[in-house]
């Protein structure tokens, strides 16, 4: 019997995002069910009745929610593909650290970039470069954070690159300035099909996010 594999997501989610492409790398075809996160549905409520958020992972009638959690599920169920966590419990415990300073710090500080103006504003933007710049520190020279190989730390990451030029717009500065290893990294994984068919395009990411700002009277 084949595995029934559903994905309830919402497009512009950087977080349903990394459930995509970490499908897409094993190979795994999956249903997508877009979510109305504004009008969340029965299913949704009923898969994920503690946070109610997206993405949920239904495999084969069970849900899997948190998005890091999902990759490391996905990571685990199909391992004959190429493997996203390292194999070294130090490296794979470091990947977890950065992927958790992601949705901490990164997320916290582009949410404030597009959701604020004046002084919260250039803060954000400090929080946000400041951020990014330790991950750049972490990347070193290498071509990927999982270092020859396209890996967890990765997934977590590149789907807030959808993000950027919003930010970059909204907070007029410009990360090829800033962090330009980091900005050839995402290039280098744009490259690779299963990450440049998950993700949104980001010239729709900032319609989205200007209509968001209209909504809440930014």
């Amino acid at each position: 019997m084949a595995d029934e594999v559903v994905l309830i997501d919402f497009y512009f989610s950087t977080f349903g995002m990394r459930a995509r492409v970490a499908l897409a790398e094993k190979g795994v075809e999956y249903q997508y069910r877009e979510e109305n996160i504004f009008d969340k549905s029965p299913v949704l409520l009923e898969m994920n009745p503690v946070h109610k958020k997206i993405p949920v992972l239904i495999h084969n009638g069970k849900p899997i929610c948190e998005s890091l959690i999902i990759v490391e599920y996905i990571d685990e169920i199909w391992p004959d593909k190429s493997p996203l966590l390292p194999s070294d419990p130090y490296q794979r415990a470091r990947a977890r650290f950065w992927a958790d300073f992601v949705d901490k710090k990164v997320y916290d500080a582009g949410r404030r970039i597009w959701s604020t103006k004046g002084d919260e504003l250039e803060a954000a933007k400090k929080d946000f470069i400041d951020a990014l710049k330790l991950l750049e520190t972490e990347l070193g020279d290498k071509l990927y954070f999982g270092g020859d190989n396209f890996g967890f730390l990765d997934v977590a990451i590149i789907t807030f690159s959808t993000r950027f030029y919003t930010y970059e717009i909204l907070g007029n500065f410009s990360l090829d300035e800033h962090c330009p290893k980091l900005v050839a990294w995402v290039k280098r994984c744009v490259a690779k099909e299963s990450v440049s068919k998950s993700l949104v395009d980001p010239l729709k990411v900032y319609e989205f996010v200007l209509s968001m700002r209209i909504k809440l009277g930014i």
